[in-house]
C-alpha cells in the first residue's frame, strides 16, 4: 500500500503559496507510516514548529493498473474520502531553498490523517464534490472537485505512466487555498457535503 500525492492542484493555493503553476501535474510520496486513521490524535513532533494543514479529497485504488488512459480511470478507484496532508512548512521551505526534495516535509510519521471512504454511487457528479475544514469551529478551508487543474481521472491516468497502481492505494487529490498552521489543542473537523468524515485533536 502507498499514498500517492499531486501538488499544486488548485489555481488559489498556488497563489497563496507564491508558486508557479506546472506545467505537468507535481507528484509526491508519503510513506504508509503516515497514516493517521480512526480519529486518531495527531502528536506535534519536536522537529518542525510550523506544521500546516492541507485538506484534500482523497481516492481508494481498487485495482492494479498502469499506462491507464483518462477514459478508462474510473474502472480504478471505487471510493472517496477525506484527508489532511499535514506539511512542515519550515522543512519544506528549507528544502525548496536549497533546491531539495521535500520527503521529510510532507512523509513524517502521522503526516496523512484520512477518514473513512464512501462509495462512489453517494456522489452523483463527481466534478462537483464540496468539502470543507474547520479548526476549532472555524472554517478554514473550502473546496470543491471542479476547481481541480487535473481531474481524478487525468490523475490517475498521469501517474500510471510511470508508477503501476495497486488495489489499496490512496490518491491525495491536492488541497484549495486556506492553508495555515495547527497548534497543539487545536480540535480539526473535515467534511464532505454535510457529512463530518474527520474529528481529532493535535496533542
Amino acid at each position: 500500500m502507498k499514498i500517492l500525492a499531486i501538488g499544486r492542484n488548485y489555481a488559489e493555493h498556488i497563489a497563496e503559496l507564491k508558486n508557479e503553476t506546472p506545467d505537468e501535474p507535481v507528484i509526491f510520496f508519503k510513506p504508509d507510516t503516515a497514516l493517521l486513521k480512526n480519529n486518531d490524535p495527531f502528536y506535534y513532533p519536536d522537529y518542525t514548529q510550523d506544521i500546516h494543514h492541507e485538506v484534500e479529497l482523497i481516492l481508494r485504488i481498487s485495482k492494479e493498473g498502469k499506462n491507464i488512459s483518462s477514459q478508462f480511470a474510473p474502472k480504478y478507484y471505487d471510493a472517496i474520502g477525506l484527508g489532511i496532508d499535514f506539511t512542515a512548512r519550515d522543512l519544506q521551505t528549507k528544502a525548496k531553498n536549497k533546491g531539495l526534495p521535500w520527503t521529510l516535509a510532507k512523509g513524517f510519521n502521522g503526516s496523512a490523517p484520512v477518514s473513512e471512504f464512501l462509495p462512489l454511487s453517494d456522489f452523483p457528479d463527481l466534478k462537483n464534490i464540496n468539502f470543507k475544514l474547520l479548526v476549532n469551529g472555524a472554517e478554514k478551508q473550502v473546496g470543491n472537485s471542479s476547481m481541480m487543474l487535473n481531474t481524478f481521472d487525468d490523475m490517475i491516468a498521469y501517474m500510471s505512466r510511470f508508477i503501476t497502481l495497486k488495489k489499496g492505494d490512496i490518491i491525495f487529490t491536492g488541497t484549495p487555498k486556506g492553508v495555515g498552521p495547527v497548534q497543539i489543542g487545536d480540535r480539526l473537523e473535515g467534511f464532505i457535503e454535510d457529512k463530518k468524515l474527520l474529528d481529532f485533536e493535535i496533542k
